[in-house]
């Protein structure tokens, strides 16, 4: 039953603008992050390379970064490289470094004409000098920018994410500049890479996997979840609005119980 409620079956996503659902543009998630999954599956599917999925889905990002902000959608988080995907094929990790800057140096004045601001949660330090070249010029000639956020979760792990921010508060404890008895969530909250961020209203996985990959742990305690077997190259436009749609016939109730309920 769950399955039926989260997942969207089938093969090739619909293209057609007839089939794109009514939504209420009352109710568009405020912030919706994306598990960019399948680039891989998709290639092998067409017997090309693994790189040759990344850069469609490169293709893809534009396409739904477009429609985010034709929605009225104000943060798009994207999970583009994980601090586990360090353990994969060196040709492939390098090639997904230089993808930024490809992505950025070819749609960075169509990010600007659109006011788009780009931002980034995750470890810089440890990326290329390239890569990060290409998303601090990114955030920096968007920084004036104040509609939608696009921001890409880079070297982002959110075990290390809470354990960073531990840190932080523990070392205020220790200087006397935070009591332990006043720790709470909203302190917490403050630490996190996405202390400036609303947290995600929808969360979309692509691709079929149904796991949360070390994502925006703390950020997504109550977040609507939709899974889809489209892999993320195919993924288009009807299936972001498709996935609204689910999160509009939703109730969020967080943690209590409809109005009807109690009566």
């Amino acid at each position: 039953m769950l399955d039926k409620l989260i997942r969207k079956k089938g093969g090739e996503p619909k293209t057609d603008n007839a089939d794109r659902q009514l939504l209420d543009e009352t109710a568009i998630p405020g912030h919706v992050a994306i598990i960019m999954d399948g680039n891989g599956r998709w290639a092998k599917k067409r017997s090309l390379p693994r790189i040759a999925g990344h850069h469609e889905g490169m293709k893809t990002v534009r396409k739904i970064t477009r429609e985010a902000d034709r929605l009225g959608i104000k943060v798009l988080t994207l999970y583009a490289f994980s601090t586990e995907n360090w353990k994969r094929p060196k040709p492939e990790v390098e090639f997904l470094m230089r993808l930024p800057e490809e992505f950025l140096g070819t749609y960075l004045p169509e990010l600007v004409e659109r006011n788009v601001r780009v931002r980034m949660i995750g470890d810089h330090e440890h990326l290329p000098p390239h890569t990060r070249r290409a998303i601090t010029r990114a955030m920096d000639e968007t920084a004036g920018n104040d509609g939608l956020i696009l921001n890409f979760a880079m070297n982002y792990g959110s075990r290390a994410e809470i354990t960073e921010a531990v840190r932080t508060i523990a070392k205020a404890v220790a200087e006397n500049r935070v009591k332990a008895e006043d720790i709470d969530e909203s302190m917490i909250t403050d630490a996190l890479m996405t202390a400036e961020l609303p947290e995600p209203d929808l969360l979309i996985r692509t691709s079929g996997e149904v796991r949360l990959s070390n994502f925006m742990l703390w950020q997504l305690a109550y977040t609507e979840f939709w899974f889809t077997d489209t892999l993320w190259p195919d993924f288009n436009e009807d299936r972001l609005q498709e996935a609204i749609g689910v999160y509009q016939a939703r109730s969020r109730r967080y943690g209590g119980v409809d109005k009807e309920d109690t009566d």
